[in-house]
């Protein structure tokens, strides 16, 4: 029993807090008194819910013109921190009063949650008028005189369709916004005609913008006022953009073809005639402007680009860390704003492991105003010692343009405890930490010794030896130039030479079958090859400087992409050679031709200058 109270105590309290944010009503609006022959309107609406099911009042009085015409708004405030929103439905009715008195106006109906709701009931009183029935002809003449999209009598072919009958407009949700923070474009179509054909011949640019598109099917089934007259509205388009500098940024016109359905109106002895016609036309929408603010200034240094509001965790997928096994390192960025634009954060692991690139995973799904979802920045590591380290705490910093500052996420540090696997170190860390040795330290042996050369031996030799040195030079040089008038002789050599002497080693543990040792070997080969050959320190190799240095030199796409390739599966083999089912013995020949081709480049103009 005591379970059933707290239960319904707490739905309760749920109630009144969701009530006191949004409290649900249903009321009427109209003027108290209107002149005999005049229109005027009644507005039925519904606060902070959707409803079915809505019935207007009958009125005996007066003769109804238009409705219900439906209209929703929705607003939304930030105050000391705490958000509020509020929606509204309203069902628009024109009447013509018709007799004079006093009237009152039963309540209307609509189902709210499976709940009947309905007005209180409310009083208009009729004056009567001298100029009524004049004022309903000069009315009627308006209306007639005005394009209807439910009346054929108004949409005669003889007139021209004039640019406040038919158009598109460009809206922005919001005149100005910071770089990076979302605004929503909508394109619309507002017509008094029915449309049998629309085709864009010319989009709209986006010049300034990244662009989130937003599912959109066209259709005339909304009803809008503007400036105070009805259309029939399209959603044409509808995108998020984030805009990607500061300024005046404009939206340009988009072009569109469209036919127009008008009536061609034949009066009868039976009634007047109706026969649809088709009138093609260009229309060309306006153009809309951004004011975009910069972000303030000075950014700070763990800024990385992040507009809008997010929260930040981290994790481990392996506790049960061990050397020379592999391990991933999750930053898991949830929110709302540019977050499939967000750079990876700067993780500072323990230089006592092997770290590869990071990789981002991102789930978005775009709302009405902006784009919310998550990534997940993988950070994979290997760790080459056992022991206690830790991945220092850092600080995850963005822009919040509801508060105009920039705002710091803390995460904590991680504590990493290590223990012995098996394994040996990872070719890619003994890469990184073989280009300097250590100074060589202790007794050399040395000795000092005086003795004057001049007038001996070896002193004339001195004079002798370079002559006969640089006489055997060109004879050398000489043999040489003949040898490299056939080109493709010397790069086959060359080719041949390197690759047998290269990975010679490496074909000895195809044959041992030892895969592990093998991938080593043979990645070994291949980044020091590639280290000599463009001249780049090992200690500073990676693939963006070798991918650049093989353009330069003259390298074809083809080829660098083979060459990249081979590093990767090397790469991959080496620390999970489980997982590697390539056959050694065709690596083995594809690296050998790889090394031959590359050989065989001749190098670019701009290589050799």
């Amino acid at each position: 029993m005591n379970v059933l109270k707290k239960i319904s105590l707490a739905l309760f309290l749920a109630v009144v807090a969701t009530v006191a944010h949004a409290a649900v009503s249903f009321t009427a609006q109209a003027p108290r008194q209107v002149v005999e022959g005049n229109k005027f309107n009644i507005t039925f609406v519904l606060q902070n819910a959707e409803g079915q099911g809505f019935t207007a009042p009958e009125l005996s009085w007066a003769r109804k013109l238009y409705g219900p015409a439906m209209s929703t708004s929705y607003s939304s405030t930030w105050i000391n921190g705490k958000s509020s929103s509020s929606s509204s439905v309203e069902y628009n009715m024109i009447y013509k009063a018709e007799k004079p008195g006093k009237y009152t106006v039963g309540p209307a109906s609509i189902t709210v949650n499976g709940t009947r709701m309905t007005t209180r009931p409310i009083t208009i009183e009729v004056i009567s008028g001298g100029k009524a029935a004049a004022d309903e002809r000069r009315e009627e003449q308006e209306r007639r005189s005005q394009v209807q999209f439910d009346d054929p009598l108004t949409q005669d072919a003889s007139k021209g369709v004039g640019a406040k009958d038919l158009f598109v407009r460009i809206e922005m949700s919001k005149p100005r916004v910071y770089e990076q923070q979302a605004v929503v474009c909508t394109i619309k179509l507002y017509t008094r005609y029915q449309i049998s054909q629309f085709m864009v011949t010319k989009q709209p640019s986006f010049d300034g913008f990244l662009i989130e598109e937003i599912n959109q099917q066209p259709s005339l089934n909304n009803d809008e006022v503007l400036n105070g007259q009805h259309y029939k509205v399209a959603v044409l388009n509808r995108c998020i953009l984030y805009p990607q500098q500061s300024g005046k940024l404009t939206i340009t016109s988009g072009t569109y073809d469209i036919n127009v359905v008008q009536y061609e109106n034949y009066r009868t002895p039976f009634g007047t005639l109706s026969q649809p016609v088709e009138r093609k036309m260009q229309v060309e929408s306006n153009q809309s402007t951004v004011n975009i603010t910069p972000l303030p200034e000075p950014r700070p240094a763990t800024f990385t680009g992040a507009v809008g509001k997010f929260s930040v965790k981290t994790a481990l997928n392996n506790s049960d860390l061990k050397t020379f096994k592999a391990s991933v390192y999750s930053y898991i960025i949830e929110g709302t704003g540019n977050i499939k634009y967000i750079k990876a954060p700067s993780v500072s692991f323990p230089k006592e492991f092997d770290v590869y690139d990071p990789k981002n995973n991102v789930k978005t799904s775009p709302s009405s105003g902006d784009v919310s979802g998550t990534v997940n920045i993988d950070y994979t590591f290997i760790p080459q010692y056992a022991g206690d380290f830790s991945i220092p705490a850092s600080v995850f910093t963005y822009f919040n343009p509801e508060t105009g500052k920039y705002e710091d996420v803390n995460i904590p540090a991680t504590d990493l405890k290590v223990a012995k696997g098996a394994g040996s170190p990872s070719n890619h860390y003994r890469m990184q930490n073989m280009d300097i040795r250590n100074i060589k330290t202790g007794d050399f042996n040395l000795s000092k010794s005086q003795s004057f050369m001049v007038g001996g031996a070896a002193y004339w030799l001195w004079y002798i030896l370079p002559l006969m040195a640089l006489a055997g030079l060109m004879v050398y040089y000489r043999k040489q130039l003949k040898m490299r008038a056939d080109v493709g002789l010397m790069r086959t050599k060359r080719a041949n030479k390197v690759a047998q002497r290269r990975l010679k080693r490496a074909r000895s543990f195809v044959k041992a079958g030892d895969r592990s040792a093998f991938y080593a070997e043979l990645l070994t080969a291949m980044w020091g090859y590639l280290s000599d050959k463009l001249g780049i320190p090992v200690s500073e190799l990676n693939k963006e400087n070798i991918a650049a240095n093989l353009e330069s030199y003259g390298v074809d796409e083809q080829l660098r992409g083979t060459t990249l390739a081979m590093l990767d599966k090397c790469e991959f083999a080496q620390y999970a050679p489980e997982l590697a089912g390539d056959d050694m013995a065709k690596v083995m020949d594809e690296a050998a031709a790889i090394i031959g081709d590359l050989e065989n480049v001749k190098p670019s103009k701009k290589q050799k200058s």
